[in-house]
């Protein structure tokens, strides 16, 4: 049976040698961090692991106590420093690999997450936020939830049993949102080329950020548009309210859309809980490559910071410092490659600083690690257009991504090339 507490109660049960998982995004348990940053002594020796999702949660668990510990599996700009000192142990996995390592691989000692109120069942709803919850539900010697009476209810999201809750932390707080993105001419017309690869009856997955927004702002006039994604973004409410994203195209789940987490603004978590053509599922059914490939015309677009002219792709990296997380984009992209009819577009900046540097290199710096293999990629879209390179031989892949890459770099990454291939 249940038993409610008080915040400051569930640190009290810390003690050195226990790992404690903390839900992430929307589903961070807000109220029991703070009384754990209050109770600081509490968490020497205790190792925390989270996913800690960019612009969403903020928390650097290390800053509870000098002896407290940390795994991630993103880098924050909060965490950056943490994992550059050491002080927090990044791990690099993309997302389904993340969720069976929680589930198989960890011993967990106390579970942590915010959940919605309950519902007629008895059950609590894990609300806009499922991703890896249901990874550490069976393992975690003890499960601990944050009641929260403003999380939202979604029509289709698992629920926790009553009985799976050891204790639980009532609470009514604001919910984890996600900045708006702010567009540009720039983000607008890469989002256009990416509109001009989407065909009517596609299955899309999608991020967040300004490229992705844009991407599903130049959507409008498609039809029998399908989704299945690891995240929700506001970009994609007036495709669902339209009808333009219907779903009914979709080879499994016809006419619902799949997510895992919604990230944006208050409007769409207030969305996310009333929408009645919403399903939200965990990382197993969002990211997985059986999954995926069941879906025919499935659609993977996805962002990065750079990629060389052999098609290798950074998205975490900067200056060999870790800036964020490997995330899900190479598990969808190779669950698009196995999908009838099936496409992963990459879509970035032609170049970054203010146009001071190309994001198309001629190399990946020897200090960065590649999220994606060369032979991983399939469509890669700038600005300046876009090229299908999956089945280029190398020369004609590096010549096709010179030619979206920014004009004032072109003769530089030529140059560049031909040193590479001269091994000078």
């Amino acid at each position: 049976m249940t038993r409610w507490i008080e915040a400051h109660e569930v640190a009290q049960m810390l003690k050195p040698g226990m790992t404690v998982f903390i839900a992430d995004g929307p589903s961070e348990p807000i109220h029991i961090l703070d009384a754990f940053r209050q109770s600081g002594a509490r968490c020497a020796g205790v190792r925390f692991v989270s996913m800690s999702l960019p612009a969403v949660n903020s928390t650097d668990f290390t800053s509870f106590h000098p002896e407290a510990k940390a795994t991630s599996f993103f880098a924050t700009s909060d965490t950056r420093e943490g994992i550059a000192a050491g002080r927090i142990d990044f791990l690099p996995l993309q997302y389904r690999a993340i969720y069976t390592y929680l589930e198989q691989h960890l011993d967990i000692d106390l579970a942590i997450m915010q959940l919605a109120p309950a519902g007629p069942d008895g059950g609590y709803s894990q609300g806009i936020s499922v991703d890896f919850i249901p990874a550490v539900l069976d393992k975690a010697a003890t499960v601990i939830a944050e009641i929260n009476d403003r999380q939202p209810i979604p029509v289709d999201s698992p629920s926790v049993p009553a009985e799976r809750i050891d204790y639980a932390v009532s609470c009514s707080l604001p919910v984890a949102d996600f900045p708006p993105s702010k567009l540009d001419d720039t983000s607008r017309a890469i989002g256009a080329h990416v509109a001009e690869l989407i065909r009517d009856g596609d299955c899309i997955q999608i991020g967040i950020g300004a490229i992705p927004d844009a991407a599903m702002s130049a959507l409008s006039q498609k039809n029998d548009l399908g989704l299945h994604s690891g995240m929700l973004a506001d970009g994609l409410m007036p495709l669902i309210d339209s009808g333009a994203m219907n779903g009914q195209a979709k080879t499994i789940d016809k006419g619902r859309a799949v997510a895992g987490v919604a990230l944006g603004t208050p409007e769409l978590i207030e969305w996310a809980g009333t929408c009645e053509h919403l399903s939200f599922r965990p990382v197993t059914y969002t990211h997985d490559t059986e999954i995926v490939r069941r879906i025919d015309n499935f659609v993977s677009i996805n962002s990065a910071l750079e990629i060389d002219l052999f098609g290798q792709v950074n998205a975490d990296m900067l200056r060999g410092q870790q800036i964020s997380g490997t995330g899900g984009s190479v598990d969808v992209m190779r669950g698009a490659a196995l999908s009838k009819g099936g496409r992963s577009i990459l879509a970035l900046n032609a170049t970054a600083a203010r146009g001071t540097l190309s994001r198309i290199v001629p190399a990946l710096d020897n200090r960065t690690a590649t999220t994606a293999l060369r032979t991983d990629i399939d469509y890669v879209v700038t600005e300046h257009g876009a090229r299908h390179i999956k089945h280029l031989p190398h020369q004609a892949r590096a010549e096709a991504l010179i030619e979206i890459a920014a004009p004032e770099f072109r003769d530089e990454l030529r140059d560049g090339w031909k040193e590479l291939l001269a091994g000078s």
